[in-house]
């Protein structure tokens, strides 16, 4: 049992394992592109979270997404593996920002794939047309009724910036009020109320969207920490560069 341990530990902390398995990746995407505009369940994979579209769609249409899942996860488990055997193996080194800073590419890039895996299982896209006085049901439960739409009009007649006044209600509870416009949302409860677009005409009508995307969080934590181990590791490199015997 050791020595089996021992193999798939060193399988995990091998550079080529990375390489394989980032070259095996690449072929199931590249499959993947010459698949997708040939099957029509495709237009519906990013309105709904990843696994239940496919636990939904033939397999014979999905299996190079189950592939691509694998091999992501594998090479998930190499990049975690070798991480902490970097920091083990040098952890008595004197330059320890510089050993550190790939260490925290990784874990970004660790935390933008956890990000992508909860948006996955839990995700959500919805839209909808409504006027003044209408309501929906949110998919936690909430009620959101619209109130007002509001409109600027530019001197030729044209609409150069809307909003809209809404309101929150829970089992006919009034719970909070906000205004959604352009690139600013309603956020509540774990759900976003965009607004996307209005049209005034017959009657003042806007075309909404509610997202749920529990990986947002986690994305941008593994962005800064991705963003930041490479400027670390930039300014550190160009130093050690910049000073005598340490090349």
């Amino acid at each position: 049992m050791t020595f089996l341990l021992k193999h798939i530990l060193n399988f995990f902390l091998s550079l080529r394992t990375a390489i394989w398995l980032l070259l095996a990746q690449i072929i199931m995407l590249l499959v993947g592109t010459f698949i997708m505009p040939m099957k029509e369940e495709f237009q519906n994979l990013h309105t709904e979270p990843l696994f239940d579209w496919l636990i939904e769609s033939p397999v014979d249409i999905t299996w190079w997404l189950w592939g691509a899942i694998v091999f992501l996860s594998l090479l998930t488990a190499n990049t975690l593996l070798c991480s902490v055997e970097s920091v083990i193996r040098k952890r008595a080194a004197r330059q320890w920002l510089l050993i550190i800073s790939p260490q925290v590419i990784h874990i970004g890039f660790l935390f933008m794939l956890l990000a992508h895996l909860l948006s996955s299982y839990g995700s959500f896209r919805g839209t909808a047309y409504m006027n003044e006085g209408s309501a929906i049901t949110l998919p936690n439960g909430n009620e959101l009724m619209l109130n007002q739409i509001k409109t600027e009009v530019d001197p030729s007649g044209y609409i150069r910036n809307w909003s809209a006044d809404i309101k929150y209600y829970r089992d006919g509870i009034f719970i909070a009020d906000d205004v959604i416009q352009p690139n600013s949302p309603s956020l509540l409860d774990g759900l976003g109320v965009y607004i996307k677009t209005v049209q005034m005409r017959p009657f003042p009508v806007v075309f909404v969207e509610v997202t749920r995307e529990p990986g947002a969080l986690w994305a941008l934590v593994g962005g800064i920490l991705f963003l930041a181990g490479m400027i670390s590791l930039l300014v550190l490199k160009i130093k050690r560069e910049d000073v005598p015997g340490e090349r």
